[in-house]
């Protein structure tokens, strides 16, 4: 069975976004357990010259919903004058970004297969097919971003294992 571009974007970005809906959480209630500000988590880094979890989470958002609008539209642009969001804020946005990705029916995504896209950073045009696009810039970087949110957690203690980042598997039957 061929996958088709609905499969590998919004199945793709659901799983990993359960993933991230599942391990805030339990970086929240470990948080409030262990009397660890949550707004300190905000703006915790894994190193001085990385970007700050609430980057991160804005990033896990921007490359699925965003990625999923800029196939629709033909261009994709980095994010822009990101809100500052307290953790509850970014849970939030999360949930409301899986929300948005479950409007979009498989039909309506799976037309936009072999479609031309652009990503635009200022003057610099890259250009993808809307499956190149998924496969090796969004995917990538969802992933990456999940990825440093959740190392972010851990560091602080959180008790997360890799099934909290994998989110809910798409199994057979």
């Amino acid at each position: 069975m061929a996958s088709s571009l609905y499969d590998i974007s919004i199945a793709c970005y659901r799983q990993a976004l359960g993933g991230v809906v599942g391990f805030l959480e339990k970086g929240r209630a470990h948080c409030a357990q262990k009397s660890i500000d949550l707004n300190a988590i905000v703006q915790t880094r894994l190193y001085p010259d990385m970007l700050p979890f609430s980057f991160q989470i804005h990033s896990v958002a921007h490359h699925t919903l965003g990625a999923i609008r800029g196939l629709e539209a033909g261009v994709f642009h980095p994010p822009k004058d990101l809100p500052e969001l307290d953790y509850a804020g970014l849970q939030n946005k999360v949930a409301e970004t899986l929300a948005a990705l479950e409007q979009y029916a498989p039909e309506q995504v799976n037309a936009w297969e072999g479609r031309e896209l652009v990503f635009q950073i200022g003057d610099r045009k890259v250009p993808f097919t809307a499956e190149g696009f998924v496969l090796s810039f969004s995917l990538p970087n969802v992933h990456f971003h999940a990825a440093t949110a959740y190392d972010i957690l851990r560091m602080k203690g959180a008790p997360l294992g890799k099934r909290d980042f994998m989110g809910q598997l798409r199994t057979a039957g």
